[in-house]
């Protein structure tokens, strides 16, 4: 595959470099501040909860607001989404450093303004991930994921020690300061991003309607569900390292945030390395043999922090934590974006994060617990035996391999010309379609009706059914239901080419002459003449 080959393909297209090159320089900055607040709060207080609840703090806000960003990412224009987000979190970075300089962090405080950042990064992650198929082609596109993930952990590399460094040498107050600054290369670069606008069609989704067709479309999607699981699973047991790290270094008689900084430097040395191995092991492993290794990596780098105080140790077992971290998600990303249309791409990225960052708050608070109860041994070797649970889990709910269908819009549908003066809004709307088949047949149309259904209902349709002629058993109906004619539009646009696929064949099987007839009917509970919607060129309805 070209991917495969060419793991750079995604620097050929311009505006991907510019934006990656510019995110290199925002990452730096988050993660000096991520040292920044971490060390700050052990200074601030010595409860192991507040100091893993600074990770927390950080994954919680996507794990709330990641969706409300995927539906307004898959309805608005993303370059906008992304600005607001960036000027946002700007914002919030300049006050933090301005508050940790007057003195007037407390732990709560402390928390409150990692939240903010927190927040801004689940308005930005669902567009900006969504954005990839924007910026390169589909073939591509597992490339440009693992480069976004080894520009990230090419700066998680320097800039926890950088971060310690300047924690060390001028205070947290600095560190938040470099991150405000930060943020500047990656909003110029946004500004001068030309994005191929897309036309619509249709009215944008109203808000709340658009976050229940995401969680429909997920919900009924085995494959996406069992990443999801994973990803859940994965991130709640494997951030205890995230999270206690602090704890780890400042165990250490010598230890402080400059030991903090180099082992996260080792952590991402080691998600360097796995980014780079990434393409040459999905040649030779399956998708669940590399996730299983990513548990079993985790648990093993947990196993030795706990057993150990041995500096030099510890940091090479830092080394296979990072490679697992970038070698599990960068596969959850991918199964997700190729698994999905564009249509909804952004809200099914969003629900992965909010499973994967749900998972993270959730362990970083309990494996926190855990440490100011029972020690932070304990903790830390408890994970690792839910880490070898997540492994052995993949025997019975294995991740998907990629699949490859052709999810591209297949741009079939055209509005029929309708007599009735029907408003956008109007509605229900009941669709059934007819098909003579031959009796021979029948075993195989069921089968693809089957699948039709899966279709239908992820595309928004309700109350699907099949029915039978008594009289003429040639003669099967396919009915369905769709809230207002806009949302029968959308479903119709929503149709991929792999869906007609599954169209043409049925169609191949249709004995009437022509194609299936549609039938497409407004429903009425009642009849009133002065309640009826006007025929198109009528004055009123006889």
């Amino acid at each position: 595959m070209p991917d495969r080959a060419s793991p750079f393909a995604p620097f050929r297209h311009q505006a991907f470099r510019a934006l990656w090159s510019a995110t290199l320089v925002s990452s730096f900055g988050g993660l000096v501040q991520a040292v920044g607040a971490a060390w700050m709060m052990t200074t601030l207080t010595t409860d192991a909860t507040l100091i893993a609840l600074v990770q927390a703090s950080n994954t919680l806000p996507i794990m709330l607001f990641a969706l409300a960003s995927g539906a307004l990412a898959d309805n608005l224009d993303r370059k906008t989404l992304l600005l607001t987000a960036q000027i946002f979190m700007a914002a919030v970075s300049l006050i933090l450093a301005f508050f940790a300089w007057q003195e007037w962090l407390t732990p709560w405080l402390l928390l409150s303004f990692t939240f903010l950042i927190g927040a801004g990064q689940a308005l930005y992650n669902p567009p900006w991930q969504a954005s990839m198929g924007d910026l390169v082609p589909r073939e591509d596109l597992p490339a440009a994921v693992t480069l976004n993930s080894v520009g990230f952990n090419l700066m998680r590399s320097v800039g926890p020690a950088a971060g310690g460094i300047i924690v060390a040498a001028w205070g947290a107050a600095t560190a938040f300061a470099v991150n405000a600054v930060s943020y500047i290369p990656l909003l110029v670069s946004l500004l001068r991003w030309r994005p191929t606008p897309t036309p619509r069609v249709t009215k944008p989704e109203p808000f709340v309607a658009a976050i229940g067709a995401g969680l429909r479309y997920v919900a009924l999607s085995p494959n996406l569900l069992r990443v999801l699981s994973r990803a859940a699973l994965f991130g709640f047991s494997a951030v205890v390292i995230l999270s206690l790290l602090p704890l780890v270094a400042k165990s250490h008689p010598t230890g402080g945030s400059m030991l903090f900084g180099l082992l996260l430097g080792c952590y991402g040395v080691g998600a360097i390395a796995g980014a780079l191995l990434n393409p040459r092991l999905r040649e030779i492993l399956s998708n669940e043999m590399i996730v299983r290794l990513s548990f079993c990596g985790f648990a093993f780098a947990a196993a030795v922090l706990a057993l150990t105080d041995s500096a030099w140790l510890q940091g090479l077992a830092m080394l296979p934590a990072g490679a697992s971290w970038v070698l599990a998600l960068s596969l959850f990303n991918v199964s997700v974006q190729l698994s999905t249309p564009r249509w909804v791409v952004a809200r099914a990225l969003a629900l992965y994060q909010t499973a994967t960052f749900g998972g993270m708050a959730a362990g970083s608070w309990i494996w926190g617990s855990i440490a100011s109860a029972h020690g932070l041994d304990q903790a830390l070797l408890t994970s690792a035996g839910v880490l070898i649970a997540g492994a052995v889990i993949g025997f019975f709910f294995r991740v998907p391999e990629f699949g490859n269908r052709n999810l591209d819009p297949a741009n079939a549908f055209r509005e029929p010309p309708l007599r009735l003066d029907l408003r956008g809004r109007s509605g229900p709307i009941m669709i059934m379609v007819d098909y003579k088949i031959d009796q021979a047949d029948v075993p195989t149309f069921l089968e693809l009706m089957a699948r039709r259904r899966d279709i239908r209902r992820r595309d928004g349709a309700r109350s699907w059914v099949m029915l039978r002629d008594l009289e003429h058993p040639e003669i099967w109906s396919e009915s369905f239901h769709i809230a207002t004619w806009d949302e029968y539009v959308r479903h119709n646009l929503r149709r991929t080419k792999a869906d007609l696929e599954v169209m043409r064949e049925i169609r191949a099987l249709h004995r009437g002459e022509g194609d299936p007839h549609v039938h497409r009917m407004i429903e009425r509970s009642s009849v009133s003449r002065h309640d009826d919607i006007p025929l198109i060129g009528k004055l009123e309805v006889p």
